[in-house]
């Protein structure tokens, strides 16, 4: 294999507090269970921008991020039998865990029990920190890698690896479908996608807002109710109606008034992960035997079959995308909700170093 192979092509941070900038890191050799892939796409998540500027803990620099990764398996190992040179691939928030605990062998290596290996900022098994998808190429073992269906727009796609499979596992968990209604708290990356999914599994779906300004494409994407929580009487008129919420917001939230809205035995889940505590009255859990919970992405198999789930039912992210030199002011506008609803980096716009 060329040197100039394993030699990708970046964007990279060098601190908390620099842009990203034109870099290059180093990928492994492929072994015999490995796919070489060669990206093409790969999304922007929040989660990119938490961690870059260590609102979640120090990080460890130079880091390149990103986890939501699609493209065209350039070379496989020895071993590997799951895909071939030139198919279409994805991967998301994780490249390894054990594969041996309770966890990984109940099909949830999200939740490993050693710890699931992140795809950028984590040891890996190697000694290594993993660096992500703002990347020309990555090799991962093959059993992280998914197969991402024909049918699905390509670019469209790399955010379903987490934005989809964020807000899919809990709506599979809880029993979203006929009969019931979910509420989804915020219309940005994840809540676009959830109100999707939400509504292809035959839920009865409202989207909780801070204002009515996104409420035509709420309910374009399958919504049947909008409401602003800027308005104190949103929480008097909703008040018991929800079996489910879904929270996708990253800033804090009123939990105990989120927890008002649901009916009994209703579910309070928090998706987004705020880097403040989060404070919970025991009084709005009892009183009708209420629940508030979080959840992580999901397992592999499930992540795959949310793919083939898109595939079958036409779901895709609304996405803008965008080429490299683009990165830092999609960040800023990230992090003031001015996108709709996934920028997806073009990685061929990657520039040489």
């Amino acid at each position: 294999m060329e040197e100039t192979v394993l030699t990708a092509r970046a964007y990279a941070a060098s601190s908390a507090t620099d842009p990203l900038v034109p870099a290059t890191v180093e990928r492994r050799d492929v072994g015999p269970l490995d796919v070489l892939i060669e990206i093409k796409f790969a999304g922007i998540c929040h989660s990119d921008i938490h961690m870059t500027r260590g609102e979640w803990g120090p990080a460890r620099y130079p880091l390149t991020v990103g986890h939501e990764i699609v493209g065209v398996v350039a070379e496989i190992g020895s071993d590997v039998t799951k895909h071939a040179v030139g198919d279409r691939v994805g991967v998301g928030c994780m490249v390894n865990s054990c594969r041996e605990c309770a966890n990984c062998l109940a099909g949830e290596e999200q939740y490993c029990l050693n710890g699931n290996i992140g795809t950028y900022g984590s040891r890996d098994l190697d000694g290594t920190i993993t660096q992500g998808g703002y990347s020309s190429h990555v090799v991962v073992d093959e059993h992280f890698v998914l197969s991402v269906p024909e049918s699905i727009d390509f670019a469209a796609a790399a955010p379903l690896l987490c934005a989809g499979i964020t807000t899919y596992s809990p709506l599979r968990h809880w029993g979203a479908g006929p009969g019931k209604k979910v509420a989804v708290v915020g219309m940005g990356g994840l809540g676009h996608m959830a109100v999707k999914f939400a509504h292809a599994m035959g839920a009865e779906v409202t989207v909780l807002s801070q204002t009515l300004s996104k409420e035509v494409d709420g309910k374009r994407l399958g919504a049947d109710g909008y409401y602003a929580t800027s308005d104190p009487q949103t929480f008097t008129t909703l008040a018991d109606a929800f079996d489910l919420i879904i929270n996708t917001v990253s800033a804090p939230i009123d939990v105990n008034a989120y927890l008002s809205l649901l009916a009994l035995d209703g579910t309070l889940v928090n998706l987004g992960a705020p880097p403040t505590p989060l404070p919970v009255g025991v009084f709005s859990l009892m009183g009708k035997r209420r629940s508030f919970a979080g959840s992580a992405i999901g397992g592999i198999r499930e992540t795959q079959e949310m793919l083939d789930y898109c595939a079958e039912h036409g779901i895709a992210c609304d996405i803008e995308l965008i080429d490299a030199a683009e990165i830092n002011q999609a960040w800023e506008r990230v992090l003031v909700s001015d996108v709709r609803y996934r920028f997806v980096i073009d990685i061929a716009t990657l520039p040489a170093v």
